[in-house]
């Protein structure tokens, strides 16, 4: 019986020793954002969309927009960032800028403060929070899709609600 009972704990503790060196989403998530924009929940967001009432970028590039978007975002990039794809949005209004999982987007909004916007805020957790809480996401033809485009595999582990797609 203690052979089983030692053996039992042997086989769990395999089970349960990769997961104990890994990092949890909300881990990720702080080791990487310098709060320095406003961190927005999925939830807050979906609120301001029915009021109509915020400006919603995607700081992604074009490859990974293309494979899907949150439904209303306009394409505005990381690397081809300019401040004439801003222009229309008034320094007072509500904006939310998000990426994969809000690295870029925060330094996206970190630009947007220093040219005089007020209320931008960075969508914690991305599109990959976004779509594994359930919301939706829609393709370049404007259509519902479970594709999301992980940026790589090493970043796809985060995404555990959608087809991962990645080069």
């Amino acid at each position: 019986m203690q052979k089983i009972h030692s053996l039992l704990v042997f086989i769990i503790g395999l089970i349960w020793m990769p997961a104990c060196g890994q990092q949890s989403f909300d881990e990720k998530m702080k080791s990487l954002y310098r709060n320095t924009v406003p961190i927005i929940k999925a939830e807050k967001l979906e609120t301001l969309q029915l009021q109509g009432q915020v400006f919603l970028l995607d700081a992604r590039e074009p490859e990974e927009f293309k494979v899907s978007h949150i439904p209303g975002a306009r394409l505005i990039g990381y690397d081809t960032f300019n401040k004439e794809f801003i222009n229309d949005i008034p320094k007072d209004a509500e904006v939310v800028v998000y990426c994969s999982v809000g690295y870029r987007s925060e330094r996206i909004g970190e630009k947007m403060q220093k040219m005089g916007y007020e209320k931008v805020s960075n969508l914690y957790g991305g599109i990959f929070d976004w779509k594994n809480q359930g919301n939706t996401v829609i393709n370049i033809n404007q259509q519902p899709t479970d594709s999301v485009h992980t940026y790589n595999k090493n970043w796809s582990q985060w995404l555990h609600n959608g087809v991962k797609v990645y080069d």
